[in-house]
């Protein structure tokens, strides 16, 4: 299996690429923005994603966006195919995709925003720590990725500060003394149980 920079020569994948994201958010419910086919082989040309490939079978997919002027950028769309899940696949694209956004965006703030529990995981092993939305880009074509979210009146209710989604940030001029310890799994399961509790809760009245 190889994980490599994809180019213009993986848009062939594009079709199954956005199809895998789309059954993972159903079965989810929540946590992945749907994609169309363009939009990812454009991140393809671009240089600005990380495809998984078994020979010439599809493994899995991630890309970058740049948000704020490149002030931020996000590893968006992270999936596994279901025939390759379970084998540690996923967080080796996020390593990937994360050492590749470091180099290509040195400055850039990365950031996060999930409610899976094993993205959680990964982010905080990669040096990200939770912050609030506030701390996020700014830029509004982000958040309007989240439209096609089900959970995204909570969004809309909260005034775009919280959600079901807990934000993370990756800051690279942060100073050594301001560096984040790993977070442990049961923190984050936590976190979770209370935002679902709060809004959801909220949402059946």
């Amino acid at each position: 299996m190889d994980i490599i920079i994809a180019d213009i020569s993986h848009a062939k994948y594009a079709e199954i690429i956005c199809k895998t994201i789309e059954e993972a958010a159903n079965v989810r419910g929540t946590g992945i923005a749907k994609r169309h086919p363009e939009y990812i082989i454009k991140r393809m040309e671009n240089g600005n994603a990380v495809i998984a490939l078994d020979g010439d079978a599809f493994v899995g997919f991630c890309y970058i966006e740049k948000w704020d002027h490149g002030k931020f950028v996000a590893n968006s769309g992270l999936i596994v195919h279901p025939d390759y899940r379970g084998q540690g696949i996923a967080k080796l694209i996020k390593q990937k995709i994360f050492e590749h956004s470091r180099t290509k965006f040195k400055n850039a703030k990365v950031f996060s925003i999930t409610t899976g529990l094993a993205v959680m995981k990964m982010n905080s092993d990669l040096g990200y720590k939770p912050v609030t939305f506030s701390e996020l880009t700014k830029d509004q074509s982000f958040w309007k990725g989240c439209q096609t979210c089900k959970n995204y009146d909570v969004l809309q209710r909260t005034s775009q500060s919280m959600c079901l989604c807990t934000g993370m940030l990756y800051d690279p001029n942060a100073k050594n003394g301001e560096e984040q310890k790993k977070i442990k799994p049961k923190v984050f399961k936590r976190l979770k149980s209370i935002k679902h509790q709060l809004f959801l809760k909220k949402n059946k009245k």
